[in-house]
């Protein structure tokens, strides 16, 4: 919306006896504001594309952003021409473009606690056979910035980048107990969206998982964000509250309770180790 100010304005009338000053207040539209507003829909239109596989075309974005026609023209060739969008065959509709692959690997390869958690991840990685991330929590979501694969393992898409819900993960569960219990509730909503049928859904059974995580001194779930593959995280200590940690993926067969400990109380202890060696090097 536009803003208005008032400003003081000095006016000479013509009066028999010479001049007479009057001071008067006028208002003036701001519009600034206008510029502000153009970059928050642009970067309401990336990431609206980052929430998407698919390729988008101007009615599909009208419709899910609401945005003006006209508007969306020029927000999709500037970000088209700026690199952040690429366009298919036919002209007609975008998705992401590389300048968004460029400012993300930014992002971690400038971060000073990357090169620390990589040691870390791999050391975790050797000595569990099973694949390794580190993820910060960013909202109620949890972000992973690095991944270390099991060496038996066939992936080849990196998650780096990736995020889900805070609430199915392992390593949301042992952030999210670093919170009290009224800034869990003020983060997420009473209804908790199931990504599989093993998925916690209510508020009330989060809170008790993440009484048990402050309990054992990590978190675990199983099949809860994927099916098939068991998890346990542990916050990394270097900021209070904590908002990084790492975890192992396990498939299930292989993940026995008595593993699932074993693997768990490594993590807190290497969690613990690499936490000392961030607080030594002044990484906050």
């Amino acid at each position: 919306m536009s803003q208005e100010t008032e400003l003081a304005v000095v006016r000479q009338n013509g009066t028999e006896n010479g001049t007479e000053k009057v001071t008067e207040k006028v208002t003036e539209n701001v519009s600034g504001s206008a510029g502000v507003k153009s970059a928050r829909r642009a970067i309401d239109l990336i990431e609206t594309f980052a929430a998407t596989d698919a390729w988008l075309s101007l009615s599909d974005l009208h419709a899910r952003t609401g945005f003006p026609r006209s508007s969306l023209h020029g927000l999709l060739h500037t970000l088209y021409e700026s690199g952040w969008l690429q366009v298919d065959a036919g002209g007609t509709k975008y998705r992401l473009g590389v300048r968004a692959l460029i400012c993300g690997t930014a992002y971690v390869d400038r971060d000073p606690v990357t090169p620390f958690a990589t040691d870390a991840l791999e050391q975790v990685r050797d000595a569990t056979g099973f694949t390794a991330h580190y993820a910060r929590r960013y909202g109620a979501e949890v972000v992973y910035l690095e991944t270390r694969e099991s060496r038996q393992s066939i992936r080849l898409v990196s998650r780096v980048g990736r995020t889900l819900p805070t609430y199915a993960t392992a390593l949301g569960k042992a952030l999210l107990a670093e919170l009290t219990h009224d800034e869990i509730n003020q983060l997420l909503p009473a209804s908790l969206a199931p990504l599989t049928p093993n998925t916690i859904t209510s508020l009330d059974a989060l809170h008790a998982e993440c009484a048990a995580t402050r309990e054992r001194g990590y978190g675990s779930e199983s099949e809860e964000g994927t099916l098939g593959v068991r998890c346990v995280a542990a916050v990394i200590p270097y900021r209070i509250p904590g908002t990084d940690a790492m975890s192992c993926s396990m498939p299930v067969e292989n993940a026995t309770d008595e593993e699932a400990k074993r693997v768990g109380e490594l993590l807190v202890e290497t969690t613990m180790q690499l936490g000392a060696r961030l607080r030594r090097a002044g990484i906050r």
